[in-house]
């Protein structure tokens, strides 16, 4: 089974692909109330493409994927791509990341399709509070989503939270208090700056040591080990069924353990989510290159991976792209 190294000597097994930057929802860290000027949809990606490219990286190594968007499930037929991909020599874990609006809807057909799990970004309990956060979400759809995922097998669950001073951080314990009774993973992800300016600011970001004091509050939290490769930190109440997870992209960045590659929905390879660097791959599909120079734009995509991200609390953001753009 080949792998492929980055100068780090890191091994990259992981892309995540977002399918649309088109969503249902118009959360305030996420884009403007006015939304986006949205990608065409012909340099949106088609599945043909997505599959090709796929194919390509898993030959390379690539062994997960998760789709992302926007919200991926506001893409017609995702099941078909899902399904696709599944049959691709190489592919072991099939993922999405998503409001869960309309999970109720698609979860049964996705597991069908070969989808693993999924991760719902999920902000708040409360019913007005989501809705002023999301901009018109209603929070029971979420958790009729959440769990008609958990019916048809998606699991574990994974609901990811971002506190935001002053807006939705009186909710930590709240969240955390989930996994003392459910199986959920809770993930708590720093407020980072890939936002709407006027919201980002530095005393709106809550640390994660912050919030993992707090969640240690309610009851002391004991370290567990989480076989998977990825950027959170795990904890566990004592006997609880779920887990609680720690995502610190700004106070203790996860870069030296990095495997990932990211694909804009119109087909551009960002080697960092949080640089502007990208390699345009879609175009050179459409030029009608062969398989082998799509491997050499991958792999030179790996070559310029940088060692880390240079982003702090206090770092000017406002050359960073909303992250609906980019796919979360």
């Amino acid at each position: 089974m080949q792998q492929v190294y980055d100068k780090y000597n890191r091994i990259i097994d992981y892309m995540r692909i977002s399918v649309t930057d088109r969503c249902n929802l118009r959360c305030i860290y996420c884009m403007p109330s006015e939304g986006i000027r949205h990608v065409h949809f012909k340099n949106v990606l088609t599945y043909e493409e997505i599959i090709r490219i796929v194919k390509i990286a898993a030959r390379l190594g690539v062994r997960k994927i998760r789709l992302t968007g926007g919200e991926p499930l506001f893409r017609r037929d995702l099941h078909i791509l899902i399904e696709s991909m599944n049959k691709i020599p190489g592919i072991e874990d099939i993922g999405i990341t998503t409001n869960g609006l309309l999970l109720k809807k698609y979860a049964q057909v996705l597991a069908k399709s070969g989808l693993k799990r999924v991760n719902v970004s999920l902000d708040s309990l409360q019913t007005n509070r989501y809705r002023e956060i999301t901009r018109g979400g209603d929070v029971r759809q979420v958790f009729e989503g959440i769990h008609a995922a958990e019916k048809a097998g998606l699991l574990p669950i994974k609901i990811n939270m971002i506190p935001i001073r002053g807006i939705n951080d009186d909710e930590i314990e709240d969240f955390a208090m989930l996994t003392k009774y459910s199986s959920y993973h809770v993930r708590f992800i720093e407020f980072m700056p890939i936002a709407p300016h006027k919201l980002w600011a530095a005393n709106k970001y809550v640390p994660a040591q912050e919030i993992r004091e707090r969640a240690a509050s309610i009851a002391p939290i004991m370290p567990v080990s989480i076989r998977r490769l990825g950027p959170a930190r795990y904890y566990r109440y004592e006997n609880a069924p779920g887990v609680l997870g720690f995502i610190s992209p700004i106070s203790h960045h996860f870069c030296s353990s990095c495997n990932r590659l990211r694909m804009t929905c119109d087909g551009r390879l960002r080697p960092c989510l949080f640089s502007e660097t990208e390699v345009d791959v879609k175009s050179a599909i459409r030029s009608g290159i062969a398989d082998s120079e799509i491997e050499s734009l991958l792999k030179h995509s790996v070559e310029i991976k940088p060692r880390s991200h240079s982003l702090s609390s206090e770092t000017d953001f406002d050359h960073l792209k909303p992250m609906a753009r980019i796919g979360g």
